[in-house]
């Protein structure tokens, strides 16, 4: 795409490429900005802060959230920017003080994954402490699907 701007300023300024041709089709040679380690960086930071807000931001129109656990093999599927939020928000309704840790992102393209550690402290006063990642597909610069994996691991009992 670079080298097909370039090819066409290259012309232009020879005078073998019209003006207006350009002006036309420069929207082609425009991208959108792609999403990087510091993008899922900013993402895990929103999810600490409990910024739903913050989080939808990072998030396309026609979002995908699917959960750690749930029904399905897929855990739970949340679709839609409503959904997702909601499902987003149900995380810190189930544990309140919810943190995840230990962040490393990976991007690659269209495709990414964020390593991390997840603690919180349940109702019953037990504490889930787990490692997981999420591995993401973006499309137009946004976060189009979160998929969600964990270890399953037991609570650990709340102290005596």
């Amino acid at each position: 795409m670079a080298e097909s701007a370039h090819l066409a300023l290259a012309l232009w300024c020879q005078g073998a490429y019209p003006l207006q041709l350009l002006i036309t089709n420069w929207e082609c040679f425009l991208t959108t900005a792609a999403v990087t380690e510091s993008t899922l960086a900013a993402f895990s930071e929103a999810w600490n802060r409990h910024d739903v807000e913050g989080l939808m931001s990072f998030m396309s129109d026609d979002c995908v959230f699917m959960t750690a656990g749930g029904p399905d093999a897929c855990g739970a599927r949340h679709v839609g920017r409503e959904a997702v939020a909601k499902a987003f928000a149900g995380a810190w309704a189930a544990l309140p003080d919810a943190h995840w840790s230990n962040g490393v992102h990976f991007v690659q393209g269209d495709f990414g994954v964020s390593q991390w550690t997840f603690t919180g402290t349940a109702a019953d006063g037990s504490r889930v402490e787990t490692d997981g990642v999420d591995i993401f597909s973006f499309k137009d610069g946004k976060i189009a699907v979160k998929n969600a994996f964990r270890k399953a691991r037991p609570n650990i009992p709340a102290a005596q």
